[in-house]
């Protein structure tokens, strides 16, 4: 039987070079010959039906994921067709990448009017709330912009591990493999305000709040992104391929915190205190630490910047000593690192990042 055809003309995934190149880094992996490997060039998920065997252990799919309409559910129905372990190789033209290509299509400064032309249509209107559903209806998703960060998001929160990436011309491909089912997410972090999930007091999960500096979906690969590089002064990842041009912005002049006067409003933190960490974070610091953490409930302005520390153990008994100190003295403990705090970010430079 012959696998079912695009209901449209799209572009091929790679070039035969390019494609020869991304069989090279799927073998390393992955048996191309095994008869429970299973490859199509298709945006129809209805293809996998074609497959000799209910569970695979390897699905490679030629077609970039920048036309297909629902990409999560596509990711969904491979990992179902997938055995646990199993691998699953795909493609994407990266924003970075198509801004290259369009580029390149034209002399300066014309490209840069091609290239206005094409954020405007393929960056701007999908993401506006009045026209989006009428875009997708009109586009089908054909050719849309998906961000690195985004793809690996969306293969964490459908159940895949991301294994490794690879760059061939202007396509990225990844190896990724089936570690659970799918999250079935249906809040993911697209918004201009995003909730995210930090250990609060007591251990309880809260929604702390913020302006979004980060791509859609960011959130999934915050430890594949640990795990990838290493962590800069302050305790970040360096590096972060995550956070938006215009997200760098925000975080410098401290827009993206707030959002999170609401989460003091509630009550969830209060103005001085350790920072709400996300769960990974979390266990990253040792047993006493998160045990002491969570009797108290978290700041909005952290002794990070009074301290000002360096690495992440600084920063650890950073926050070891204030909680030591605001346990005997509450109140004159938070006023002494709020106006510390308020010097170095006044007159240090001190800033969110």
């Amino acid at each position: 039987m012959e696998l079912i055809q695009e209901k449209r003309l799209t572009k091929p995934a790679a070039s035969r070079d390019e494609r020869y190149e991304a069989d090279l880094f799927i073998s390393q992996y992955a048996d191309l010959t095994d008869k429970q490997t299973f490859r199509f060039d298709s945006t129809e998920p209805a293809n996998l039906d074609f497959a000799d065997y209910d569970k695979l252990n390897c699905i490679v799919n030629y077609k970039r994921i920048n036309d297909f309409r629902f990409i999560n559910k596509f990711f969904e129905d491979i990992n179902s067709r997938l055995d646990e372990g199993g691998f699953f190789f795909g493609c994407v033209e990266t924003k970075e990448a198509r801004k290259k290509r369009v580029l390149s299509k034209m002399p300066a400064p014309l490209n840069y009017c091609l290239y206005t032309v094409d954020f405007l249509y393929k960056r701007l209107l999908p993401k506006l709330p009045v026209v989006k559903r009428a875009y997708f209806a009109v586009t089908k998703g054909y050719n849309r912009v998906v961000t690195k960060p985004e793809t690996l998001g969306r293969l964490v929160s459908c159940g895949f591990e991301v294994v490794d990436t690879y760059q061939a011309g202007y396509i990225t491909w990844f190896a990724a493999r089936k570690v659970s089912k799918p999250l079935f997410d249906m809040n993911p972090t697209y918004g201009a305000i995003v909730g995210l999930n930090r250990v609060g007091k007591d251990g309880k999960m809260i929604k702390v709040y913020k302006l979004r500096t980060m791509h859609p979906y960011s959130e999934y690969i915050q430890e594949y992104m640990y795990d990838a590089n290493n962590l800069k002064k302050g305790g970040k990842i360096d590096s972060d391929d995550r956070i938006t041009s215009w997200g760098r912005v925000l975080r410098k002049l401290w827009l993206d915190e707030l959002p999170m006067l609401y989460n003091l409003m509630c009550g969830h933190v209060k103005l001085v205190g350790v920072r709400p960490l996300s769960r990974h974070y979390y266990s990253l610091y040792p047993e006493d630490m998160q045990q002491m953490r969570t009797r108290f409930r978290p700041g909005l302005i952290p002794p990070f910047y009074a301290d000002m520390p360096v690495t992440l153990h600084e920063i650890i008994e950073s926050e070891r000593r204030y909680l030591q100190e605001y346990e005997k003295a509450p109140f004159r403990t938070d006023m002494r690192y709020f106006f510390r705090s308020m010097y170095n970010i006044l007159f240090k430079k001190a800033r969110s990042s």
